[in-house]
């Protein structure tokens, strides 16, 4: 791939897409105030065709935006066997955008750590995550950006549910664990589906990671096929349950931490 237009993506068809894609974008932006004046934003690519989409409507929305911020794009070369290391930097530079490949074999050790058949995806996400903070602060990045998608926010909810007795997600934006970085998701309001049909008309050389991608067993796996089942039977439930994460009412949960319960006394009714 060259970074220019393929037939199938220079469809009336594509134009709306994209058109959708940058509203949500644009959008979730707005919402949770993940861009401002001077950014310098670092797109986290992983050779998928979340992070591809992600890139591609940012470029596209640094065009017009009232505000002028800087992206690089940002990939880390775990070392995986047969990595095609040319991929991304080909389309880099193709696509014009200023870009650096971080090399750190993490491959070897989530793999003499993690015992057979055991998910890797915890371990590998917390050295991948902190090779790429390192470079962001080592880089003036004022923001990193993260590829996941609406569907992922709903099924991290209820890996937490149903895993790890948590009522937790993912938030649009946040600061990091360390304290140290603002990481944003800028396609939280994006269905999965709207982006693989994007990077399907863009032809993005996808990159499969071997070590998440061949864990057919992992519990991530059967959330998205239970509420892929959800989403067949009944259409909009997957947008429904993303809406109530953005309607919380802490007084209707039992968490002591959210609501001040103790404060709640009966009221005396005088006597007449």
């Amino acid at each position: 791939m060259d970074g220019t237009a393929s037939p199938r993506s220079s469809s009336n068809t594509f134009r709306k897409l994209q058109a959708q894609l940058r509203g949500w974008v644009g959008k979730a932006i707005q919402d949770y105030a993940m861009i401002a004046e001077g950014d310098k934003v670092m797109v986290c690519l992983s050779g998928g065709k979340d992070s591809y989409t992600m890139l591609e409507i940012l470029l596209s929305l640094q065009r017009s935006a009232p505000v002028k911020f800087d992206l690089v794009a940002v990939n880390l070369d775990q070392k995986q066997p047969n990595y095609p290391e040319h991929v991304l930097p080909q389309y880099l530079t193709a696509l014009g955008v200023p870009f650096h490949i971080i090399e750190q074999d993490t491959y070897s050790v989530v793999k003499r750590v993690i015992p057979e058949g055991k998910t890797m995806c915890g371990l590998c996400s917390r050295m991948r995550r902190g090779a790429l903070y390192r470079w962001a602060g080592e880089n003036g990045v004022t923001k990193v950006a993260l590829g996941h998608h609406r569907d992922d926010i709903v099924e991290t909810l209820f890996l937490n549910l149903f895993f790890g007795g948590k009522l937790k997600a993912m938030a649009p934006k946040l600061r990091s664990e360390d304290g140290q970085h603002v990481v944003i998701r800028p396609l939280a309001y994006v269905p999965e589906r709207e982006i693989a049909r994007y990077a399907r008309a863009r032809e993005f050389p996808i990159i499969p990671c071997t070590l998440c991608g061949s864990q057919e067993n992992a519990q991530r796996r059967t959330i998205k096929k239970m509420i892929a089942e959800w989403e067949v039977n009944y259409p909009g439930r997957t947008e429904s349950i993303f809406s109530a994460l953005c309607s919380v009412e802490p007084g209707t949960l039992a968490d002591n931490k959210l609501f001040d319960f103790t404060s709640l006394v009966g009221v005396k009714v005088p006597q007449l």
